[in-house]
């Protein structure tokens, strides 16, 4: 393990990942590093066994950022994977990071004022 508590091979694909931004990813993490959200977030951080473009750990939410290479199937296999462990996820095409950042700042930011959501298996 890592001195995060992540396995060491996550790190080390994380950290290259961090200098490769997308246009997209870039423009968010602007706004999220700046804590605009008012919370603090983490950019290509391992969660399990995927790295996930923004994670901020006290709101229990994930942000990622999809260009046309996403899958609809392994997306939806990897949020049910997170989803199954507590996590919230937010999902945003690029043209709509680009287009609207002010807009998906704000739906980011009131999803992650909403607090961690309740454990998994237990009712709302």
């Amino acid at each position: 393990m890592s001195s995060g508590g992540y396995p060491a091979s996550h790190v080390r694909l994380a950290v290259p990942m961090r200098g490769e931004p997308t246009p997209a990813e870039k423009v968010l993490w602007r706004s999220l590093r700046a804590r605009q959200t008012g919370v603090k977030w983490r950019r290509q951080a391992p969660i399990g066994p995927f790295i996930v473009d923004f994670f901020c750990p006290q709101a229990h939410l994930i942000v990622e950022v999809d260009g046309a290479t996403h899958a609809d199937d392994a997306d939806r296999d990897r949020d049910a994977w997170i989803r199954a462990r507590g996590y919230r996820v937010l999902r945003f095409w690029n043209n709509e990071v680009l287009g609207n950042p002010d807009g998906v700042l704000r739906l980011i930011s009131d999803t992650a004022a909403g607090g961690p959501p309740p454990p998994p298996g237990k009712p709302p």
